[in-house]
């Protein structure tokens, strides 16, 4: 109860010696990077930290924290630990907690482990729990803009019953030399 300046200032010094207590989210910086509403963006933003988009971006956006601003726009694929939407984003959501809010609009598919949707928000896509979603198994197919039929199979003098069938029951033209089966009836 009763204490002397020596040892008050003794604990003070101790206690501004001891570490700081951990921040909430370990690892990230204490401010996001910010996408101000008249900033528009052309190409891939990544970032180690949270980012806050309230700006338009046209490409994909990778980082531990998203959140997208009521008048934001994404044109791209989304990839983060948390996503909060509050603004619109056309392409794929890949994220651990995925939130919609009602002010959201996703036109996209989403892939997460925990999903919410605030009433009013709209979404068109599909969305699917993984358990992973941020792994390289999980991603999306691009498609490369090249077609490579498989080989053709060397041609038969005759076509199959099962082709035969088929255009007769069509009405379809057969072969040349081929009739269609003659019913039974």
């Amino acid at each position: 109860m009763f204490s002397s300046k020596k040892d008050t200032a003794a604990t003070a010094a101790a206690a501004a010696a001891a570490p700081p207590p951990p921040m909430k989210r370990a690892g990230r910086s204490s401010a996001p990077s910010i996408i101000s509403s008249d900033l528009v963006v052309n190409g891939t933003l990544t970032s180690a930290g949270d980012i806050q988009v309230d700006g338009r971006v046209e490409g994909d956006v990778r980082s531990a924290g998203l959140v997208i601003g009521d008048k934001a726009y994404i044109h791209g694929e989304v990839m983060a630990e948390d996503v909060t939407v509050r603004g619109r984003v056309q392409g794929s959501i890949r994220a651990r907690k995925v939130l919609l809010c009602a002010t959201s609009h996703v036109e996209g598919n989403i892939l997460h482990e925990a999903f919410a949707v605030e009433t009013g928000a709209f979404f068109e896509g599909n969305c699917r729990h993984a358990d992973n979603p941020l792994s390289d198994d999980n991603a999306p197919k691009k498609a490369t803009g090249e077609f490579r039929a498989a080989p053709a199979a060397a041609p038969s003098s005759a076509p199959s019953m099962v082709s035969r069938t088929m255009a007769a029951e069509a009405g379809r033209p057969m072969a040349a030399g081929f009739a269609p089966a003659k019913s039974t009836n």
